[in-house]
């Protein structure tokens, strides 16, 4: 199965602006997304800068930007403010503060006010659960479950998001996103799974191009090829 025939929607994960370009223009990335480590991993040093450039490039699909206040006042605030740069902009906002205190009440507060939210961090199904009852049925919006970070775990994520799954379809416009993509496979993962949305940072992106869908006897074949290159290049003997 190749990236093009995914029912599950692409959406590029990244903080540099060339890599936003070249992906909003390829036709299987359904929408981008950002967050403050990648920006900052990125050397992005004037937050509002760099995201106003970003959407002079990204037009038309969505795209997800982070609130990075600890405060829920001063959360809403930012949020707010970043709702008001574009149509398409979602705003991603913490399942928690980092005092482990919900963000249940300004979720529903931000949604009824027509703002498209992404809840992120996402990891537990309660957490899905509270998040659910806290969105509007009448604005879109997203959950982020971190499947990945919950692999890192030693859990099984498959479960966790088709039981999310379920626990976000009373909400017609809300969509189930696998985040934290670690390997190509969790594309696909997600695709088995029925999540509405995968994030997929722009190496993996660029392996799943490549590799996706390929027999395993060509992959096969590369490798042998890789392992006879690298002994004759070392001029190995014995």
């Amino acid at each position: 199965m190749t990236l093009t025939s995914l029912t599950v929607k692409l959406f590029a994960d990244g903080a540099d602006l060339a890599g936003i370009a070249e992906y909003y223009q390829k036709p299987y990335i359904a929408g981008l997304t950002t967050n403050p480590t990648l920006m900052r991993k990125a050397g992005i040093d004037d937050y509002e800068r760099f995201s106003r450039q970003a959407l002079e490039i990204v037009r038309t699909k969505p795209i997800s930007l982070e609130v990075f206040s600890d405060d829920f006042p001063e959360m809403r605030r930012q949020a707010l403010k970043i709702h008001g740069w574009a149509p398409n902009v979602y705003v991603k906002i913490p399942v928690t503060n980092t005092r482990g205190e919900s963000s249940a009440e300004l979720v529903a507060e931000l949604s009824r006010t027509g703002v498209k939210v992404n809840v992120t961090a996402v990891l537990t199904l309660d957490q899905v659960r509270i998040m659910a009852g806290a969105l509007s049925r009448d604005v879109p919006s997203v959950v982020s479950v971190f499947a990945g970070r919950a692999a890192d775990a030693g859990v099984d994520p498959e479960p966790l998001m088709i039981s999310a799954k379920q626990e976000v379809a009373h909400l017609p416009g809300c969509e189930l996103l696998w985040a934290s993509v670690r390997e190509v496979f969790n594309i696909y993962q997600a695709e088995r799974c029925g999540a509405h949305i995968v994030t997929v940072t722009h190496d993996i992106l660029a392996k799943a191009a490549k590799q996706g869908g390929r027999p395993l006897e060509s992959v096969s074949l590369d490798t042998v090829k890789m392992f006879r290159d690298d002994a004759v290049k070392a001029g190995y003997t014995l």
